[in-house]
């Protein structure tokens, strides 16, 4: 964790304390918000990356229909509820901090960066606990949601099926009414984390099935409340509820996380209750899976920072040959980070590092305006802007974070591929956030097909906007005019492209027209991550005048890594924005047969 650039992109860069000015937060200050991130970070290290390695080789164990996780794992959860973050951004009148979320993400941090694994089960936790906050009615919210806050139940998401991952509108999961209000559930659930453990007193899922009478597709899911235990009506347990562990899949990282295969219903008696209104459960979900795609993209982030701090502690300690110009062979070896190409190397995760995480923690405060600010218009931005970022939020970290981690374990060659160092962990862990939450592939037509288009455009306007502001504030700083070039270029791009692309999906011309969405995501993604590159040099360049000794190192390295950026990766674009006007149907016409 880089405490230095954190608390710079917090006050520097979003004006974390100026949140204090809200209603909601004027009883913190940033002491308050200080404290809470020390205590995360000091908590981390002594009760989250201990066991980090331990998870990842003792994994949870399928034994008997229980599963079997190290000791250690809810000795870290039972501290981190100990201490209140369970309920951190929970109103002070029910238990909770009322802390912002954009310091709960820079909290979290900490955590995704000790131990991504253990650090799951509380995310999943409140996930639930916010999507029953947002949907449940009172007795759910007292039932079940109260308990999650207080540390004494976990949550899951159970959308996925075995014959249907992505493909919600395939799910045969059924949900049957039955007198006194509650549903019978009769289906399966595959690839669901958290979805068997001891580690609190009970598990929520929330399923998504189908009632007898739904329409087909999506438009016909309802969201459920599955307790693993039902909870009578003074809290307490009572019976075990009819969902039954079927397996539990071993994965490729994220090991301690225990991933599961689950029945329900398998003897005839899961009751389940409705969450929301019936065929809606979709949209209840995705009030969950919007924050956890914010909270994939921090994982992500965490996962390449921790890998590119690791190797570049690595490269200064690591002596090995010489430069190109010593004709001394018996001269001394240099460290490592004094080689061209490994520098590249650290350039290339510093930048992929420090963009997104400025972006996520700008998503984070835009959810905080979006609920807390005091004017309509800026809540209604902030809901538009987070509409068009999310996607690239949980996508663009996932994908280039991940090859962050991959050029950490290049810089530690044969070191970095064993299991001696953490960074092959990284990569393994990493590896998943591709995948879960919605693939990224699935983001960038979500980006292209919905987000960009939604309004008239208005999400994509507004972005466009932001970003100009930036534009006009490095305006007379002479050492980002190339850099402001960049950017504009890509702008004028991001509007021809989407707008030529919009007259194709008007036309009809869909399945072509999104052919080739992940480029778009590279075009916009890369150019969003310019822009958050961009902002942090004009703030730099402003502040190192009157910056000496390490500050001054920081603020020149802000600099320089957008200049990095901006002339080695944001290049790639032009190719995307070309691809994509030409509406190049190439995977679309070859033949099955020729693959």
């Amino acid at each position: 964790m880089d405490r230095r650039n954190l608390d710079f992109l917090l006050y520097e860069v979003l004006g974390a304390d100026q949140l204090t000015t809200l209603p909601a937060f004027n009883d913190h200050n940033r002491e308050t918000f200080d404290a809470v991130i020390d205590l995360a970070h000091s908590l981390a290290l002594e009760k989250f990356l201990p066991h980090n390695r331990k998870s990842d080789l003792q994994e949870p164990e399928f034994d008997n229909g229980r599963v079997r996780i190290i000791p250690e794992v809810k000795e870290a959860l039972d501290a981190y509820i100990a201490a209140g973050f369970m309920s951190a951004t929970v109103p002070a009148d029910q238990g909770g901090m009322q802390l912002p979320f954009l310091v709960d993400t820079a909290a979290g941090s900490a955590f995704g960066a000790a131990n991504v694994a253990t650090f799951a089960y509380v995310i999943l936790a409140r996930g639930v606990a916010s999507l029953l906050g947002a949907h449940g009615n009172e007795d759910q919210k007292q039932r079940y949601r109260d308990p999650i806050l207080a540390g004494r139940f976990y949550g899951t998401m159970c959308l996925s099926e075995p014959q249907a991952g992505s493909s919600l509108a395939d799910i045969r999961t059924r949900a049957t009414p039955q007198e006194g209000g509650h549903y019978l559930l009769e289906g399966a659930k595959m690839w669901i984390s958290g979805g068997e453990h001891e580690l609190g007193e009970n598990i929520v899922h929330m399923v998504l099935a189908r009632l007898p009478d739904a329409p087909p597709g999506v438009r016909g899911i309802s969201l459920f409340v599955v307790p693993k235990f039902h909870v009578n009506d003074d809290g307490s347990l009572g019976e075990r509820n009819d969902v039954v562990l079927a397996g539990v899949n071993h994965k490729m990282g994220y090991r301690g996380t225990v991933n599961t295969f689950l029945k329900f219903g398998e003897n005839g008696h899961c009751k389940g209750w409705l969450v929301g209104e019936p065929n809606q459960g979709l949209a209840c979900m995705f009030h969950m899976m919007n924050e956890a795609r914010i909270g994939v993209g921090l994982g992500a982030i965490m996962l390449g920072q921790a890998g590119y701090l690791h190797s570049l502690e690595y490269a200064r300690e690591r002596s090995q040959g010489r430069l190109p110009d010593q004709k001394d062979p018996v001269s001394p070896p240099v460290p490592l980070i004094e080689h061209a190409d490994v520098r590249r190397m650290l350039l290339q995760q510093k930048s992929y590092v420090e963009a997104p995480l400025a972006l996520t923690l700008y998503g984070a405060r835009l959810v905080d305006e979006k609920a807390h600010a005091e004017d309509e218009a800026t809540r209604t931005e902030a809901g538009l802007l987070l509409e068009v970022l999310t996607p690239i939020i949980k996508a663009w970290p996932s994908d280039w974070c991940l090859k962050a981690n991959e050029l950490a374990i290049q810089i530690l060659g044969g070191y970095g591929y064993t299991r001696e160092y953490p960074v092959e962990q990284f990569y393994r862990d990493n590896r998943l956030n591709p995948i879960h939450e919605g693939t990224n592939g699935i983001q960038a037509m979500d980006l292209l097909g919905r987000k960009a288009m939604m309004h008239n455009g208005a999400g994509l306007k507004l972005l466009l906007q932001r970003i100009t502001r930036t534009l006009a504030g490095c305006q007379g700083i002479e050492r980002l005019q190339e850099e402001c070039a960049s950017v504009q270029a890509a702008l004028q791009r991001i509007g021809e492209v989407t707008a030529f692309l919009g007259q194709q999906l008007a036309t009809g011309q869909v399945r072509l027209a999104l052919a080739n969405a992940t480029h778009y995501m590279t075009l916009v993604g890369h150019t969003v991550m310019a822009w958050m590159l961009l902002e942090q040099a004009r703030l730099a360049a402003g502040a190192l005048p009157s910056a000496s000794g390490s500050d001054r190192d920081f603020y020149e390295g802000k600099l320089l890594t957008c200049r990095f950026f901006m002339r080695h990766e944001l290049p790639v674009i032009e190719h995307s924005a070309t691809l994509l006007l030409s509406m190049d149907d190439t995977t679309l016409v070859m033949p099955e047969a020729g693959f």
